[in-house]
């Protein structure tokens, strides 16, 4: 049980750090997301059936993924389309071409295909057959997820980095400092997307086949992921904030698990997870909101009695003692 919930928590973590790179540092909504996910993993699939090792078909469908999200970042900068039915849009025209990729076909197994986690699997089972493999793929993924995280951090400490923040927040005065703020957004739209495409990579190799329909409801997933690590931490820290995108992920996949496996005794099926995920995001931002925080404090000090005696000195409502 744990070592699905870390798998498909770090698994689905880079693409929520996609989602974090275009909702939170450029403000920009993106739903590519629903079809860039599926295309990383049709394009990884095509890559096996032709003979392509496993490492090559990553880097392939990550480079797929950047040229999904130029796509969209052109259709936003030079049709004036807004942000969010520009990726409708090209989310649309993803499932066509993911069917193209893969010869028309809704589905591929990865029954006879080599893989990156039946290496390690076969691996596991050879050296050390008392753990479960699955320990060893959420090792790899650990290390893997890790460097991503890193070189994210890194990116974001650089001069570039910073302007992209900066353009997210006041995209005027990116542009009084003469930097073109187009190239910056289509530049975080690329990796955003090709984040989500190295997801789907991976997650069609945890399930063992590729999907056209496996993006459906992601990037709704990956919101309420990110809601729930900004619930969890809070920080201006970039390392951090890439952290808790991380533990997010984690703590929703965890809360899925749940209401897969003990849902029933209160009447939810796998039909309602959707029905979770968007009750999630609706509480988490209640949670956040400011105004909602005022009312529960205001409330609280309406309520609660003034002094509470647990000793010489009166305890307020506030937690603090007299002097």
């Amino acid at each position: 049980m744990i070592q699905s919930i870390l798998i498909e928590g770090l698994i689905y973590g880079i693409m929520v750090l996609g989602v974090f790179m275009t909702f939170r540092v450029l403000n920009f909504c993106d739903m590519t997301v629903d079809g860039s996910f599926p295309l990383g993993a049709c394009v990884f699939a095509a890559c096996l059936i032709h003979g392509i090792a496993p490492l090559p078909a990553l880097l392939i469908a990550f480079a797929l993924g950047l040229l999904a999200g130029s796509v969209t970042s052109l259709i936003y900068t030079y049709l004036h389309i807004p942000d969010l039915l520009a990726g409708i849009l090209n989310m649309t025209m993803l499932y066509s071409i993911n069917l193209r990729i893969l010869s028309n076909r809704a589905n591929v197994s990865y029954l006879k295909l080599h893989t990156t986690f039946s290496g390690i699997t076969e691996f596991m089972e050879a050296k050390f057959p008392a753990v479960s493999s699955d320990w060893g793929i959420v090792l790899f993924l650990l290390i893997t997820v890790f460097i991503i995280k890193g070189l994210m951090d890194l990116f974001f400490h650089t001069d570039f980095g910073i302007t992209m923040g900066a353009l997210g927040a006041n995209e005027q005065m990116v542009v009084s400092q003469g930097v073109n703020p187009q190239l910056v957004r289509g530049i975080g739209i690329c990796l955003g997307n090709g984040m989500a495409a190295l997801a789907g990579a991976f997650a069609s190799m945890y399930n063992g086949f590729a999907d056209v329909g496996s993006g459906t409801g992601v990037v709704v997933s990956g919101l309420a992921s990110l809601m729930l690590g900004e619930f969890l931490l809070r920080s201006n820290k970039i390392s951090i904030q890439t952290l808790r995108v991380l533990l997010g992920s984690i703590l929703y996949r965890a809360l899925m698990f749940l209401g897969r496996s003990y849902g029933y005794k209160i009447g939810l099926t796998s039909n309602d997870l959707k029905l979770i995920t968007g009750l999630l995001i609706i509480l988490c931002l209640a949670v956040t909101n400011t105004s909602f925080l005022s009312f529960i404090k205001e409330h609280a000090a309406r309520t609660a009695p003034s002094e509470n005696y647990t000793g010489s000195k009166p305890i307020h409502c506030c937690g603090k003692k007299e002097d």
